[in-house]
């Protein structure tokens, strides 16, 4: 079983950057590989980013990746994702996720366990 339990800013505006944590704990996690995604207001879940635990490697998807930076702390177990240049169409509810396979996914069913999901709100 692990545990993820998110944190960080949530409200901004736009041009400002803000920072979301994730926090891991539980069984063998440093095995998996973890995820950001986002669901802005009325729209479906969207992959943002990915991370492997074990090799740092990591994956940003194309819309926001001169933006967004995915990255872990093995020493305060979190993922960090930052964003920078904030845009009201950033605004969702951000969740954190892993997978249990480790290999970096963006597929959102490869995902085992998912944080509570917090809020981000950018205005103009």
């Amino acid at each position: 079983q692990v545990q993820l339990v998110e944190s960080g800013g949530g409200v901004g505006q736009a041009g400002d950057s803000l920072r979301r944590a994730c926090t891991v704990s539980g069984h063998s996690y440093s095995s998996y590989s973890m995820g950001w995604y986002r669901q802005p207001p009325g729209k479906e879940r969207e992959f943002v980013a990915a991370i492997s635990w074990r090799t740092g490697g990591s994956y940003v998807v194309h819309d926001v990746q001169d933006r967004f930076t995915i990255s872990r702390d093995n020493a305060k177990n979190t993922v960090d994702l930052q964003m920078n240049s904030l845009t009201p169409e950033d605004t969702a509810v951000y969740f954190c996720a892993a997978s249990s396979p480790g290999a970096v996914s963006y597929i959102e069913a490869m995902y085992d366990y998912w944080g509570q999901g917090t809020q981000v709100t950018v205005s103009s």
